[in-house]
């Protein structure tokens, strides 16, 4: 008979019962694959999961029960938030349990802490599910593209933001209407600050900054700018000169410093990355031997998600007698060799520009725009004024920078904004080329 492992989750809400559900239903083929039996053993929960059948299962109502439990070998950690999440990761890495948890904000704000405490109990916390759901992103950049020096990636990391943007696109439908849908079908929290302000992605990106560049994480330092502003003036704009606007969280090495940075983005329309849709998620790795790669899926759900933190139980389930030295490091780099890079302030970013502004319809207006623009350094790719609408005497004006450093972009819209003949603010979209 096979060894078991035996495992406690902590939190039976949508991902919780969908781990359940996954190490459950498959688990002959994880029992193959795994070299033993995983056993579900113990579940803290205080309100049952409709969906999952827990008969002969220990349930408690504290979830600290199961972190208490000596039977118990793996703590999965499913509740989410800092707080009580925090204490019980903590709480099971003293009593000497290894982890699993799809919270991405945890790791993101208090990873550092989490993982220093886990390598002096010689136990592991992994994490596949926190970043990208269903996607195996934590695991293609830390054991698959071990061998590569990786350049940068840029992702879409949010499947409430993707499928707002693209409703946007298809349907022409404004940002509130559809973030009020995506609320209905579940999409989006009632309150969507995290999703639509671009904080979520930002503790994914993070996360993948520090496998990518061995960097300690920093969730501080990660610039951060949401699609609540977007119109559909600009995705149509956007269209028109080839490119489609997407959420993107992006993250380069460069000889200042490493970009870590979440905002709307143009990318042309023929890219892999412009052409992912409604809630799924997709994430462009540049490797500097494998070149791009990409990888592509649902970013959310029960049983995506569950997919993601089962396969990290298996991941444990396998090495939990090998002596912690020997197991794949928490952030892809040993400790010990994790680098102090800087992290580049966002006024010293240097990318291209979409600028939308109104104009008044008059000779002059549209030299003196570019006046400023060339006065700042920045040269311009493209410029489009629209016709007037009946009774308007202002006019949409469109430009598109080549690349420009985002300290002189700013100046130059400020500049622009303060004159008498500009009606309103400048709409400042960032641009990529995300060339392989």
């Amino acid at each position: 008979m096979l060894k078991s492992v035996k495992v406690g989750i902590c939190g039976l809400g949508t991902v919780g019962g969908g781990t359940y559900n996954v190490l459950t239903r498959n688990k002959d083929e994880i029992c193959a694959r795994a070299g033993c039996e995983i056993v579900v053993s113990h579940i803290g929960e205080r309100i049952e999961n409709p969906n999952c059948d827990t008969t002969g299962v220990r349930m408690s109502a504290d979830a600290f029960e199961v972190v208490k439990d000596p039977e118990v070998d793996i703590v999965v950690e499913l509740i989410g938030g800092y707080g009580v999440a925090k204490e019980i990761v903590m709480q099971a890495i003293e009593n000497g349990k290894h982890v699993v948890t799809a919270n991405k904000a945890l790791i993101a704000v208090h990873g550092n802490e989490i993982f220093a405490a886990a390598q002096e109990k010689g136990v592991n916390v992994l994490f596949e599910a926190a970043v990208a759901g269903g996607i195996p992103i934590i695991k293609a950049i830390r054991e698959g593209l071990a061998a590569n020096r990786i350049d940068w990636l840029a992702g879409i990391i949010n499947g409430t933001g993707n499928f707002i943007l693209t409703e946007m696109r298809d349907r022409g439908r404004d940002f509130e209407d559809v973030l009020k849908e995506a609320q209905e079908l579940g999409y989006a929290e009632a309150d969507p600050t995290f999703d639509v302000e671009g904080i979520d992605a930002a503790h994914k990106l993070v996360i993948m900054a520090s496998l990518a560049f061995g960097i300690p994480l920093q969730f501080d330092k990660a610039y951060t700018e949401g699609i609540s502003r977007i119109s559909t003036q600009d995705v149509a704009y956007a269209e028109e000169l080839g490119y489609r606007i997407k959420h993107l969280g992006i993250t380069k090495r460069n000889p200042e410093g490493i970009e870590i940075r979440v905002h709307p983005t143009l990318i042309p329309e023929k890219r892999l990355l412009a052409n992912v849709n409604g809630v799924m998620n997709a994430v462009l790795v540049e490797g500097n031997a494998v070149g791009p790669t990409l990888y592509y899926g649902a970013g959310a759900g029960a049983e995506p998600t569950g997919s993601a933190v089962a396969a990290d139980v298996v991941d444990l389930a396998r090495t939990i007698s090998v002596d912690s030295t020997h197991r794949v490091p928490h952030l892809a780099f040993q400790s010990d060799k994790l680098t102090d890079e800087r992290i580049l302030p966002m006024d010293e970013v240097v990318t291209a520009y979409y600028l939308r502004l109104s104009a008044l319809d008059r000779p002059g207006v549209l030299s003196q725009l570019a006046q400023i623009i060339s006065d700042a350094g920045i040269s311009i790719e493209a410029l489009i004024q629209k016709e007037p609408l009946a009774g308007q005497d202002h006019v949409p004006v469109i430009m598109l920078t080549n690349l420009a450093q985002e300290k002189s972009v700013r100046e130059a819209v400020k500049l622009i904004e303060a004159l008498e003949s500009v009606e309103s603010e400048v709409t400042l979209i960032r641009v990529e080329s995300l060339d392989g």
